[in-house]
């Protein structure tokens, strides 16, 4: 790979990016090994949001690598219409015990926002296949990120992501975000205060109906809108409610899964079952796209009580990719052979005191932790949103640390193999940074 600046960056139109921003002052990755990306001049990056919430178990791991060289020399592609290969099969197998067998079957999809439209679609499929047919209401909740397709984009409630895109899917409603910044500020774990927030869809019932109703979608802990954790006891109000009115319940686990809380998903933190997750991200160690739908076997079993032929008219050319899954099998086995969870939670406590060190700092105003994922958020400038947060990313960077920003809150989501020193570099380059921060 050209590991030098390219001769011209115009052609490539960047995704969530400011273009003519980074095309004036580009950042440039050229290789990642451990904790580290290396950039174009040779200086060394300490990754402290795992790429993108992607990296579980550190870049450049020798199995997972391994396993994809492999793979293409043995199966470059392969369909899964009406065919199939044997690492789509043991990839599945794998994952529903990684689940302690909690669900019963996977269906892959190549990212997250794929599995969130994927999710939705076999949601209203399933009440269609039980005679519910008139269930197509959906349900998000405000400040959630579910992807970028128009099922996700609809259900989820970001007011930028959905601004451009016109009314999007008709039908669907919102339960309120659950961010207190008045009474759950500088939270470790679980805020004390919201739990009544799940009892917003109570309301929505009342309105539309429970008969109307289809799914509620949410992000267990909700990420790219800036970590926000559910205060305690809301999930399994909200599970309570829809299994009281027969509506699904949809997690989505694209930030979370694959260890991000210590344990395999946030399910398992938080003791409370979904009927459907999605999955994507940690699944491959962000080395290969790849998303996946884990489903109760209630769901997939409405649909093999069909009349015979196809159960469910969706999928994708890529799904069950075999060098995807190869990857994905591979990275399962880096989570065993390393005990990659256990070294996560052994770092958890040292992590949350190392990000709460920086109250008191300038600009701080809040600071939430939750196993390896951390949000810190800064005091806006006046008629300036997310610049105050953006300047601290670049300056972060140009100090040799990855942050991620949304809005004016600073996402971190380290490897899960980092070790203290790591924390000790991260948190203290980015106390300089917000120390000297305008």
């Amino acid at each position: 790979m050209n590991q030098e600046r390219p001769a011209s960056m115009s052609a490539f139109w960047m995704p969530f990016t400011n273009n003519r921003d980074f095309k004036a002052h580009p950042r440039l990755l050229v290789s990642a090994d451990g904790m580290y990306y290396k950039d174009v001049d040779g200086n060394r990056v300490l990754d402290g949001a795992a790429g993108l919430w992607c990296v579980p178990c550190g870049h450049n791991q020798p199995k997972i690598v391994a396993a994809v060289r492999e793979m293409i020399g043995q199966l470059d592609f392969a369909p899964t219409f009406q065919m199939g290969h044997p690492a789509a099969f043991d990839l599945a197998e794998q994952l529903m015990e990684f689940t302690n067998h909690k669900f019963g079957h996977v269906f892959y999809t190549n990212s997250g926002s794929e599995a969130v439209d994927t999710a939705l679609k076999m949601a209203l499929a399933y009440h269609r296949a039980r005679g519910e047919g008139q269930r197509t209401r959906l349900i998000g909740r405000e400040r959630g990120y579910h992807g970028v397709g128009f099922g996700g984009l609809s259900v989820g409630g970001i007011g930028g992501n959905r601004k451009s895109f016109g009314p999007l899917l008709p039908g669907v409603d919102h339960l309120p975000h659950t961010h207190n910044l008045a009474l759950n500020a500088y939270t470790r774990g679980e805020p004390e205060h919201g739990v009544n927030l799940a009892d917003e869809l109570e309301r929505i019932v009342a309105l539309h109906d429970a008969s109307n109703i289809a799914a509620v979608i949410v992000e267990p802990v909700a990420g790219s809108t800036g970590v926000l954790i559910p205060p305690k006891g809301y999930l399994k109000r909200l599970r309570e409610l829809c299994d009281r009115h027969g509506i699904l319940l949809i997690f989505d686990e694209v930030i979370t899964g694959f260890g991000r809380l210590t344990t395999p998903f946030a399910a398992d933190y938080f003791e409370v079952e979904p009927d459907l997750m999605t999955t994507a991200k940690g699944l491959t160690n962000g080395v290969i796209p790849m998303g996946a739908v884990f489903s109760k076997a209630h769901i997939h079993d409405a649909f093999m009580n069909a009349p015979a032929g196809i159960e469910l008219f969706h999928g994708y050319t890529y799904s069950g990719h075999p060098v995807a899954c190869a990857a994905a099998l591979a990275t399962l086995e880096t989570f065993r052979e390393q005990n990659i969870l256990a070294h996560a939670a052994s770092m958890q406590q040292y992590w949350a005191d190392a990000v709460h060190s920086l109250k008191g700092l300038p600009h701080v105003i809040d600071i939430r932790t939750i196993g390896l994922i951390a949000g810190i958020e800064l005091a806006p400038i006046a008629g300036k949103p997310g610049a105050r947060a953006f300047a601290a990313f670049k300056q972060a960077f140009a100090d040799g640390i990855l942050i991620r920003v949304t809005g004016d809150i600073i996402a971190l989501s380290p490897p899960l193999v980092l070790e203290k020193q790591h924390i000790g570099e991260l948190f203290g380059k980015l106390a300089t940074v917000l120390k000297h921060l305008d």
